[in-house]
């Protein structure tokens, strides 16, 4: 299940989503230009579970840089692109409704409790964490708190054929969700702290820690889209 476009209409030029999309792609190409030197990249400005929980309390870039830089590094196109379309579809149309200011807020804090809750979930873990996969499972709760009766367009392959169809975003977006707890309880029960190499605990963290802060963040809560 792909979305791919967003019927609910914006009104102004979707700012801090353009940036932040831009700001990874270039991210992304600094990756590619770092040749041998990459793993080592990845391993300092990845985010270590193990060794921020070690040393959490102290006030250092070495600890706490990484929370905000992880959020810009990708493991592949594929991660890049995925992600990139998802912040797209979703993000436009909260950084409408929050404006630009409330919705870096929401983004990049989203994005800090999800890291926190792998963290928390994968304490022993040497795996650096990378992707903005957990702050735009944030920016998919807040979308899912203000627009739930929103259209989505959405490419699902039936088979080996492709289709079109416009599902409600409550119904997309809980389904992505659904995906990513039985995933994430699958990494309890085998003990794999990145299942499948996913951090699926930040996907959860992010999400619910993004759809609370929507709600604390909106100042329109009365005419929301219900």
């Amino acid at each position: 299940m792909f979305p791919i476009r967003s019927r609910q209409r914006r009104y102004r030029w979707p700012l801090i989503t353009g940036g932040l999309i831009v700001c990874n792609l270039l991210v992304f190409c600094w990756e590619l230009s770092q040749g041998d030197a990459l793993p080592q990249t990845i391993s300092t400005l990845g985010l270590r579970p193990a060794f921020f929980a070690s040393y959490w309390w102290v006030p250092s870039p070495a600890v706490w840089l990484p929370l905000v830089s992880s959020m810009f590094l990708h493991a592949g196109w594929l991660h890049l692109l995925g992600n990139m379309l998802f912040l797209w579809v979703f993000g436009g149309n909260v950084e409408d409704r929050l404006g630009h200011a409330r919705f870096f807020v929401l983004y990049f804090l989203a994005g800090c409790i999800a890291a926190f809750t792998q963290v928390f979930v994968s304490m022993d873990s040497l795996a650096p964490l990378i992707g903005a996969s957990g702050a735009i499972a944030g920016v998919l709760g807040g979308y899912l708190f203000l627009f739930p009766r929103a259209k989505v367009l959405t490419l699902i392959v039936v088979i080996v054929f492709p289709v079109l169809l416009e599902l409600p975003a409550i119904l997309v977006l809980l389904m992505w969700f659904a995906t990513q707890f039985v995933s994430g309880v699958a990494s309890l029960e085998t003990g794999e702290a990145l299942y499948g190499g996913v951090a699926y605990w930040g996907h959860i963290g992010g999400f619910i820690g993004g759809a609370l802060l929507t709600f604390m963040l909106d100042t329109h809560t009365t005419t929301r889209n219900f």
